[in-house]
């Protein structure tokens, strides 16, 4: 027999108590009438449950208000179950089959299981004496004790009693001597499929013409009453199994015809709807889920009424519920999300991100319960939207842009006190949304990395300075800072040595000095420090690093040598710019960033490899495209590839003229490869050119850039994060350049300036690059956006025929007042062309 409890409608609030009406229903549910779910859809909850205080904020907690659960009755205070007298209404309700009473521990089977409605009704720790009795009476007897049902037919098990999410103890049925149970009667078939997609079309169309929206209310009442219901409309097969991870075997098209369809019908369905979610929820919150139940919350989750603020209180249990599985049905669900359209996907997405961000700023505080009784509903918001980007990252492409995942409220609390939560609790019970670091935006990180850089910074200041005091010497205000001193004419290696001279130092702020020239670093001596140092180490004669054209971008050199204090200069270098928010003009693939970030934090032990990470083929495509290609075709390759190829595990570089051999796998040189083992061949390359190597190059490379950047902060970035805060934005918006640009004897309505703009943008991209490039230094854009560079535009009292200057330390372009836009766009044309060692300073 299956054994339900629903609420009466008379409800104690003020004890915080329900009555409890029990009820007997067939093994197999006999499907109602909508008019029968629509009268138990409004007794199965009281109005005030989803808006009553909630309960603490720990996920592991039960989400819904103490006094909605009956607690687990205790000795000090039995919890006796009675039956409710049904309140008189207006309808008049169907007669139920009532569960008759349990014996209590005086009575005899036969007279305590009389099915008056009168009868006492045992207090459930009564039951648990009597069937422990029972038990170890049948065990002293060693003969069989009947418990008999007079006049009750179709008796099934009942399911085993678990334990709670409150982790009480509770007896399990199993338990029990196997003369107790009842006979195993088939597991209950799902409802029959009320309506197939192109019946409820049709539905559809007939109100267009009717008016009478009866037959989708019933359809809309049915389908959402209870988890079952949702399974039976929407699975493909209703019978089916469940086969496979990947496939939910949800009818997709379907559940969005239903959705799109809802937010057209009338507010009675909608309401309908959302009672129906209601009943489902407290019904199913409890216990362990079954492969229908995910389903059943995979399809609720993308219902779209959970846009509208009204249904909030019902959005954030059923995120609750979702958060609170455990983790093998949250790899099913990510598994299905990742099958979402675009479309369906970046709406699920977009709506828990709104759910944050009005929690934290709601437009009607009153709309919502206070946010000390209901802390969990962010924590569970983050959780499901991590479900979805791991989805994301699953997909190749992705199926939305990881920035898509920003939480640009985030921007506007306070996200130091986040970071130092996080750095104090890690990923325990306390949350912050550093735990969740996909949801804060690239502005944001940076504004943590800096701070928590200026607090490095002011910390090994203030200490060198009591230091000073303390020897009673006089404090030199210099010391606040990282001091560099080059010369010109030897430039990498005077900022090598300085550099390892004051490696202390590297977390104050940088102020760089050219031997034998006068100024003051305001800014434009530290910048052009890099730009010079950056365009020698990077240049090919050098020899530390190689081109390739076909990528546009540099890799480390493989060639063997005595010292590679160069590359971790290098290191030091990018480090530095992170930390002083300086824009490189460097060319790194994006694999490079990724191993920066192999571990995002120096490891103790010095034996730990460094700088190694998983690499594919598209991370070789984004360095040597044309290997990469030549790999896959070995991969797709149909012949025989011994044959063919005549290839082994043994491969050849050129270094400085000499032709060296090196073997992927121990005895590679007599190792073939065939059709069976090129998998492992490619792999094994790969992870030769992009680890093996360039490992001490890399390695000195990692060690540098850390003994700057050796913060925490570095675990909240992605590696296309690392790259946007070294070398900036490849996103050009010239629109906010033109708002953001500053005037030197020019005003914004002058002639030369309205040409200007009006050249630049109606320049193609590639030109809007060079332009920038010959004016910054960069063709990228810093963190902050174009605002950020502090664009301006000086007059050059000089005569028209000259070309215009730029000074890229200062992000400054001198123009000329050219009269005719034609011959300004041809000399900036012209300079910006031709800008590689022209008019830099």
């Amino acid at each position: 027999m299956k054994v339900s409890i629903t609420t009466s409608e008379k409800t104690q609030v003020g004890k915080g108590m329900h009555s409890y009406r029990v009820e007997a229903v067939g093994a197999i549910k006999k499907r109602s009438s909508p008019k029968d779910a629509q009268a138990r859809s409004l007794t199965a909850v009281p109005p005030w449950s989803w808006q009553a205080p909630l309960s603490p904020s720990s996920l592991d907690s039960p989400p819904w208000p103490p006094c909605q659960v009956p607690s687990s009755p205790s000795p000090a205070s039995p919890v006796t179950v009675a039956a409710a007298a049904p309140e008189e209404k207006k309808g008049k309700e169907p007669e139920r089959e009532k569960l008759p009473p349990i014996v209590s521990a005086g009575a005899s089977a036969t007279a305590g299981l009389d099915r008056g409605a009168k009868g006492q009704i045992s207090t459930f720790s009564n039951f648990i004496s009597t069937v422990s009795q029972k038990k170890e009476a049948a065990e002293s007897r060693g003969s069989p004790t009947h418990l008999v049902f007079p006049n009750i037919k179709n008796v099934r098990d009942l399911p085993p009693i678990c334990l709670d999410v409150r982790q009480k103890q509770r007896i399990s049925i199993d338990g029990l001597p196997s003369e107790m149970k009842a006979s195993v009667l088939p597991e209950p078939m799902l409802p029959v499929q009320p309506k197939t997609m192109k019946d409820f079309l049709e539905d559809i169309e007939k109100v267009k013409s009717s008016g009478d929206w009866k037959a989708v209310h019933d359809f809309y009442l049915a389908t959402f009453d209870s988890f079952p219901e949702l399974n039976a409309a929407f699975k493909k097969d209703a019978t089916a199994s469940f086969n496979t991870i990947e496939d939910s075997g949800i009818n997709a098209k379907f559940v969005n015809a239903v959705y799109d369809a809802l937010l057209n019908t009338p507010q009675d369905i909608q309401k309908t709807v959302l009672k129906g979610i209601i009943n489902s929820l407290l019904r199913e919150w409890k216990g362990p889920r079954t492969k229908d139940d995910l389903r059943a919350y995979f399809i609720l989750l993308q219902n779209p009424q959970f846009n509208n603020t009204s249904t909030y209180v019902i959005y954030a249990h059923l995120l609750r519920q979702i958060a609170t599985l455990v983790e093998a049905d949250h790899h099913f669900l990510v598994h299905w999300f990742k099958k979402l359209s675009q479309k369906r996907f970046k709406q699920l997405v977009e709506r828990l991100l709104q759910f944050i961000s009005l929690r934290l700023f709601p437009a009607k505080p009153e709309e919502f319960p206070p946010i000390t009784k209901c802390s969990w509903w962010i924590p569970s918001a983050s959780k499901v939207l991590a479900l979805l980007n791991t989805a994301n990252s699953l997909v190749h492409p992705s199926l939305i842009s990881y920035t898509d995942f920003y939480n640009s409220t985030l921007d506007h609390i306070d996200l130091m006190e986040e970071y130092h939560t996080w750095q104090s609790f890690g990923n325990s019970h306390r949350f912050s949304f550093c735990q969740y670091p996909f949801v804060i935006s690239i502005a944001a990180k940076k504004m943590i990395i800096q701070r928590d850089s200026e607090q490095q910074m002011i910390s090994i200041a203030r200490q060198s300075l009591v230091d000073k005091v303390s020897r009673r010497q006089r404090p030199d205000m210099n010391m606040l800072f990282l001091n560099m001193k080059v010369r010109r004419t030897h430039l990498v290696s005077d900022s090598l040595d300085e550099l390892t001279r004051k490696r202390a130092d590297l977390k104050k702020k940088l102020k760089v000095t050219f031997v034998g020239e006068a100024g003051l670093d305001m800014g434009g001596l530290t910048k052009e420090w890099f730009l010079l140092l950056i365009r020698q180490i990077f240049h090919p004669d050098y020899g530390m690093f190689t081109y390739h054209k076909d990528s546009h971008c540099h890799w480390f050199s493989s060639f063997k040598c005595d010292n590679y204090s160069e590359f971790r200069l290098v290191g030091i270098l990018m480090g530095l710019a992170v930390y002083n928010s300086i824009t490189l003009d460097i060319r790194f693939p994006p694999c490079c960033y990724k191993k920066l970030l192999s571990p995002p934090v120096v490891p103790s032990d010095q034996n730990t490899p460094v700088g190694v990470c998983s690499v594919t083929i598209d991370d070789l495509c984004q360095i040597m495209p044309e290997l990469a290609h030549g790999l896959s075709e070995l991969l797709s390759y149909e012949g025989n590839v011994e044959e063919d190829f005549y290839s082994t595990f043994q491969v050849f570089q050129e270094e400085f003229g000499i032709i060296k051999s090196y073997n992927l796998k121990p005895g590679g040189d007599k190792i073939p490869v065939t059709n069976q083992n090129r998998k492992e061949y490619v792999q094994f390359y790969i992870d030769f050119l992009l680890n093996k190597s360039i490992y001490k190059q890399f390695a000195a490379f990692y060690y540098g850039f850390h003994s700057v950047c050796a913060s925490n902060a570095l675990m909240l970035l992605r590696p296309e994060e690392v790259e946007i805060l070294v070398c900036g934005s490849p996103e050009l918006d010239m629109h906010a350049l033109q708002r953001s640009t500053q005037y030197d004897g020019y005003a914004k309505t002058d002639v030369t300036i309205r040409y200007f703009w009006e050249v630049v943008l109606g320049f193609p991209l590639d030109l809007q690059k060079k332009l920038l490039h010959f004016t910054t230094g960069s063709d990228r854009v810093p963190v902050g956006g174009m605002a950020d560079l502090n664009f301006k535009i000086s007059k050059n009292e000089t005569s028209t025929n000259w070309l215009p200057v730029a000074h890229t330390c200062f992000n400054q372009l001198c123009l000329p007042p050219y009269k005719s836009k034609k011959d300004l766009k041809q000399k900036l044309i012209i300079g910006i062309s031709n800008s590689e060692g022209f008019g830099l300073e």
